[in-house]
């Protein structure tokens, strides 16, 4: 080994433990400025938001074997009727089926307070819904708000979404029908939060859901801070439990939480299909900012896709990656036009299965009849500041449908069983300070 090529690997790994002390950039990828909203991180005082209902104080009673919905959302309704409010979940545990909150009225949670959700499907009522990628009827959720701007949901309790039997359907049906798809077996989500502007999630516990945990579609400024977001991997799998769905959204921080579930952590939606950049209720998602965040066992932390046509300036940093497949996984739907663009991924640190993952990804792919199969891209990413173990560094493999371009990998010290990189898979890939097993990467 030359002197000089131990003095670069000397001092990328004597940077590293600096790269958290750096001053935040305050521009997105694009170079289009960062906003005060972002950096402005002030809990919700309930102490703001009007006149508590205290949901015992209406004739609910605390027990997690009656299912108590109509009484819940009476209390809901009264709080609207008086001009907005509190709904309070006290210590205990309270089950229900669907709860739809009404402009001006928010959740809070007390410590020690369970909001669990029934187990049966019938609890949730099929309404005009959105899911993977596509609107169409669906299962409500145990938690809905709709154009309920200024939505909170608050406090150390837990919504638990009761899923074991959800669950076990969705894993008899797949052994049936190992094709089957994610909505043959009807299953609720946790959280579904639509048309909501200036929503703010603080401190709760969202655990066991039935489908996907927390989703949120044609929404702006969304704040998800602390949360604690769980469904289990073993002994029974919970299918499907994404964490954080973002769908046709701008202005989104995640900030301190916790995520590990049976699917991927945080997910990027909008759109699938041929056409879905023309179809009406599907969009870009923009400006998303995801920091100082846990990642437990996931698919992948952050993913683009699948069900996705255009996310921009996505930023994911100073977080802990322990049990994930991936860090970075850009699902390229063969079937969907998608612009993946200006992501940046920096000071990460933990282990994954892979780095990042750039594959086509074929489940359930239909053209609807289109002759051609639609182009798509993946430009300026940017992985910088990275410490990881993992077992395949760079396990991309483009097919001709999809144009990667503009990768820069920057100051990245990994370890990995496949420390292979294809770099003609990228037209203009830069490292710089790249060490792989001690070796640097040119």
């Amino acid at each position: 080994m030359t002197t000089r090529l131990v003095a670069l690997l000397c001092a990328v790994v004597i940077s590293a433990p600096l790269w958290a002390q750096k001053v935040e950039k305050t521009s997105f990828p694009d170079g289009s400025p960062i906003s005060n909203w972002f950096t402005t991180v002030r809990k919700v005082s309930l102490s703001q938001l009007g006149k508590r209902y205290v949901i015992t104080d209406y004739g609910v009673g605390s027990d997690s074997t009656r299912v108590q919905t109509e009484a819940i959302q009476k209390v809901i309704d009264l709080a609207a009727r008086n001009g907005g409010g509190i709904v309070v979940i006290p210590k205990g545990t309270f089950m229900s089926g669907a709860l739809f909150f009404k402009p001006k009225t928010h959740l809070h949670l007390a410590e020690g307070a369970v909001l669990k959700g029934s187990n049966d499907i019938a609890d949730y009522p099929k309404l005009p819904s959105r899911m993977e990628g596509q609107n169409l009827d669906y299962f409500a959720a145990l938690v809905n708000a709709y154009q309920v701007d200024g939505f909170t949901i608050s406090g150390k309790g837990t919504i638990d979404g009761n899923g074991l039997r959800f669950w076990e359907a969705f894993w008899a049906r797949r052994k049936e029908n190992p094709n089957c798809t994610n909505l043959e077996v009807s299953r609720p989500r946790l959280v579904f939060i639509w048309k909501c502007n200036n929503v703010q999630v603080q401190d709760v516990k969202l655990h066991n859901a039935g489908f996907w945990t927390s989703h949120y579609y044609q929404c702006t400024n969304v704040k998800v801070l602390d949360a604690h977001i769980y469904s289990p991997y073993k002994p029974v799998k919970a299918p499907s439990t994404d964490a954080i769905d973002i769908d046709a959204c701008s202005n989104v921080l995640i900030k301190g939480c916790y995520m590990s579930v049976n699917d991927d952590a945080i997910a990027l939606k909008g759109g699938k299909g041929p056409w879905a950049d023309r179809q009406p209720g599907n969009g870009a998602n923009t400006n998303i900012i995801i920091e100082g965040c846990e990642f437990g066992f996931c698919h992948s932390a952050l993913t683009c896709g699948s069900e996705a046509i255009h996310n921009r300036n996505i930023i994911m940093r100073n977080c802990h990656v322990s049990e994930a497949d991936r860090v970075l996984w850009l699902k390229m739907r063969p079937d969907t036009p998608q612009l993946y663009e200006y992501i940046r991924v920096e000071n990460i640190k933990g282990q994954a299965h892979s780095l990042l993952y750039v594959k086509p990804w074929t489940q359930f792919f239909d053209l609807q009849g289109r002759p051609d199969i639609p182009l798509s891209y993946s430009d300026h990413v940017s992985l910088k500041n990275i410490e990881l173990t993992c077992d395949t560094f760079f396990d991309v493999a483009p097919s001709e449908h999809n144009k990667l371009s503009n990768f820069t990998f920057e100051n990245l010290v990994v370890e990995s069983k496949n420390a292979a990189i294809d770099k003609t898979v990228v037209n203009g890939f830069t490292l710089k300070n790249v060490a792989v097993n001690h070796k640097l990467v040119n």
